[in-house]
């Protein structure tokens, strides 16, 4: 593959740019048709570098290709000399990898590498000329007219600095008429000074809130899914025509109750407020998500009650859901309400746990809590 790249970078034809050499500026037609067989060649050795990826000599490929679009300076105005330095970089970064690889294996090539870096393509360009430095400050004496004019005005500002105790005989006495604050008369006529002290610089106005965009309440179903939304002071919403395979999801509700009848296939509460909810039977579960202050009566049976971050939550079973399994993350104030001789007895949910090791495990329990002697009465 390397005799086979030498093969294409010898067949360059770098005889067609000695007219641009000898005859200078061309226009950019003639610059176009100068670079149009090495423009073929260029691409043809790239293409090759290209089909053998896979190759143990890729980076030696590299080099190769990666420096060759040099040639191409002439067509690269004011200065080549950048545009000719970064493919030299470019082709840098190659022989030092094959450098690095073959340093302990393959003296030749190694060599061959060393000599490629060594050769670099624009050696003879001289670099681009450092930018002017910026302007400094104005000389304080540039001119004698300056330095002539300002020393009056300076004598005799240090004349008054010398005076000492007499620079006050200048100041004209005030009198107690003259004085906004001894005389009412001039207070009633030029109004109330502001304060020295006070800034009446008006501050910047803190942005105004935008209010919550109100949304119609939503109370559909819509395929297999009731859709319960954005209700608010509403006591009176009833579901009554279930089905099994239908779910039930309620979000941003406040201060509403919401009664499904029959049997369904599960519940979701999201981001309630004040909301009270009665179902009779539910096959899956019943979900209470960041929600707030929820009250919820099963008439019938459920299988399973989750509830995730949520703060205030009042679960009240019926006879027929004592086996209910109630699972909770990151919530507080929640309460199992058992029926007990006609009432309801409160259990609170625990909220701490204490953690210690045992010699093998951890073990987890949670702290004790009192029961309330007073629950809640059922929404019901």
């Amino acid at each position: 593959t390397v005799q086979l790249i030498t093969t294409l970078v010898q067949g360059l034809p770098v005889k067609s740019l000695r007219p641009f050499l000898h005859n200078g500026q061309e226009g950019k037609n003639d610059v176009a048709a100068l670079l149009k067989p090495i423009s073929e060649k260029i691409q043809e050795i790239q293409t090759f570098r290209e089909r053998n990826r896979g190759s143990t000599m890729f980076n030696h490929l590299s080099a190769v290709s990666e420096s060759i679009p040099a040639l191409g300076w002439i067509a690269v105005s004011p200065k080549p000399g950048p545009y000719v330095k970064e493919m030299n970089d470019a082709a840098t970064f190659y022989t030092n990898r094959v450098l690095k690889d073959y340093k302990h294996r393959y003296g030749p090539v190694a060599s061959t590498a060393s000599a490629l870096s060594v050769l670099s393509l624009g050696p003879g360009l001289p670099p681009p000329p450092p930018p002017p430095p910026p302007p400094g400050p104005p000389l304080l004496f540039e001119s004698e007219g300056i330095k002539e004019a300002s020393s009056p005005s300076r004598s005799a500002l240090f004349a008054q600095l010398n005076q000492g105790e007499a620079i006050t005989k200048g100041l004209r006495h005030v009198t107690d008429e003259q004085k906004t604050y001894k005389n009412p008369n001039l207070r009633a006529h030029g109004g109330q000074s502001p304060s020295p002290t006070k800034s009446h610089t008006p501050g910047p106005k803190s942005p105004q809130p935008h209010p919550p965009k109100k949304h119609a309440p939503v109370l559909q179903l819509e395929g297999k899914k009731w859709r319960v939304e954005y209700q608010e002071d509403r006591s009176d919403l009833v579901i009554s025509e279930t089905e099994l395979r239908q779910v039930a999801y309620i979000f941003k509700c406040g201060k509403s109750t919401l009664q499904i009848k029959g049997k369904i296939n599960s519940i979701i509460i999201d981001n309630c407020k004040k909301f009270g909810l009665v179902f009779d039977n539910v096959v899956g579960i019943v979900e209470v998500i960041n929600s707030k202050d929820i009250q919820m009566q099963v008439m019938g049976k459920v299988p399973t009650i989750s509830i995730n971050k949520t703060e205030g939550c009042h679960i009240y079973l019926s006879e027929d859901a004592l086996d209910c399994e109630i699972v909770s993350a990151k919530s507080s104030e929640m309460n199992i309400l058992i029926p007990q001789d006609g009432d309801y007895r409160e259990f609170p949910v625990p909220e701490q746990f204490k953690t210690a090791w045992d010699g093998a495990k951890l073990i987890t329990e949670p702290t004790e809590i009192m029961v309330s002697e007073r629950p809640p009465k059922p929404l019901t």
